[in-house]
């Protein structure tokens, strides 16, 4: 008798459990059309170059910091890449730490070195720091680092959820600034005196430049490059990654959690025995960016996770110098089936083909919530 008043207690629980969490799904807006985003001000594109223009003589030296544990694929591997590739500073990736950085959702990089070796090699700090988003924004190490390459003159860039780990350093106080969509609350409620400002890729204020979703780095990377090295450059390089417009203009209200948000992550989730592990071949030379917007989209569909494959344990170097260390080496472990990072493709076009790889696997749905995660205005 008691056992069954147990069981039947048990159900009843999980029953008015799923049935409030059903409530709060539907009472979530749906999603709504995209809409062209609203056109940005020529004097507003103007002084954000004047804010990012190099001041100091000689190849300005960006730093991208990362925390060893906890640091965005994306925002850690792609800036990098892109910087790197128009070739008009010196780029150097950064760990609190000595040892890997281990990205989320997805690869493991070498750093080139800590932020205690930058900081004696460069004693009067970066003239750009790179800030990603990181799965912890009060690591004391991060926060004391920033704030002392604030002092020193950097100009700081928070890149998505990085906005996050700058305001944590007191350095958005009073500030307008920006944030990935699913962060914003957060971060106001920590920094209550930031000034949101929507409907902007990004946006400057003194020495702090903030951005929407992962994806706004992209345009974020082309508009620095511009700055440093004028517009002629960052078209160069834009042409070459397959991206027509770099400018702040953005549709916020496109990005939110809305009700088919949450119905497909919660259905994702439920059909747990149903995981797929996606394996990527790591060739040298291969284009880093593509890498990390390959691996970060499958690893976001909430049913699969991407894996990197070498022939041994050791780094493969990218294109542009950035050392991958592989997950596997080739024959540990099955894959459900390998994918591409689309080397003959433009980076733009790669991250539309993997959406479209994504929904020819599990359907619309999910290839939307992968780009609502990236912020990524298809």
């Amino acid at each position: 008798m008691s056992k069954s008043i147990f069981i039947w207690g048990g159900v009843a629980i999980v029953l008015l459990g799923l049935a409030g969490f059903a409530g709060w799904v539907f009472s979530l807006p749906p999603a709504t059309a995209a809409t062209e985003a609203p056109p940005v001000p020529q004097e507003e594109t103007v002084a954000m170059l004047a804010a990012l223009r190099h001041e100091g003589k000689g190849r300005p030296v960006i730093a991208v910091i990362g925390l060893n544990d906890a640091t965005e694929t994306n925002d850690y591997v792609t800036t990098t890449g892109i910087l790197r590739r128009a070739d008009v500073a010196d780029v150097m990736m950064l760990a609190t730490g000595p040892g890997p950085v281990q990205l989320y959702p997805a690869l493991r990089v070498e750093a080139d070195a800590t932020t205690a070796d930058f900081d004696a090699r460069h004693p009067d700090g970066a003239d750009y720091v790179i800030v990603p988003a990181m799965s912890r924004d009060d690591d004391p190490a991060v926060l004391a680092w920033l704030q002392d390459q604030s002092r020193k003159g950097a100009i700081i860039l928070g890149v998505c959820a990085g906005a996050k780990v700058v305001g944590a350093a007191g350095l958005l106080d009073g500030k307008r600034a920006t944030t990935h969509w699913y962060y914003r609350s957060e971060m106001l409620e920590r920094s209550p005196t930031i000034d949101y400002v929507a409907d902007r890729r990004m946006v400057a204020d003194g020495n702090m430049v903030t951005t929407t979703g992962i994806t706004a780095a992209m345009p974020m990377m082309l508009t620095l490059i511009e700055a440093i090295a004028g517009r002629e450059k960052a078209k160069k390089v834009a042409d070459a990654l397959g991206i027509e417009a770099w400018d702040a203009r953005h549709s916020s209200a496109a990005f939110a959690l809305t009700r088919s948000f949450a119905t497909t992550v919660l259905a994702n989730r439920m059909a747990f025995w149903n995981r797929d592990t996606w394996g990527i071949d790591l060739q040298p030379g291969m284009d880093e960016a593509a890498l990390a917007l390959v691996a970060d989209a499958w690893s976001r569909t909430y049913r699969s996770k991407a894996v990197t494959y070498g022939g041994t344990s050791s780094p493969i170097t990218t294109a542009n110098g950035v050392r991958i260390l592989p997950d596997r080496v080739d024959g540990d472990g099955p894959v459900d089936r390998r994918v591409s990072t689309f080397p003959n493709l433009r980076l733009a076009d790669a991250l539309d083909r993997t959406l479209d790889a994504i929904t020819e696997s599990y359907g619309e749905p999910t290839a939307n919530v992968v780009a609502m995660q990236l912020e990524y205005p298809r």
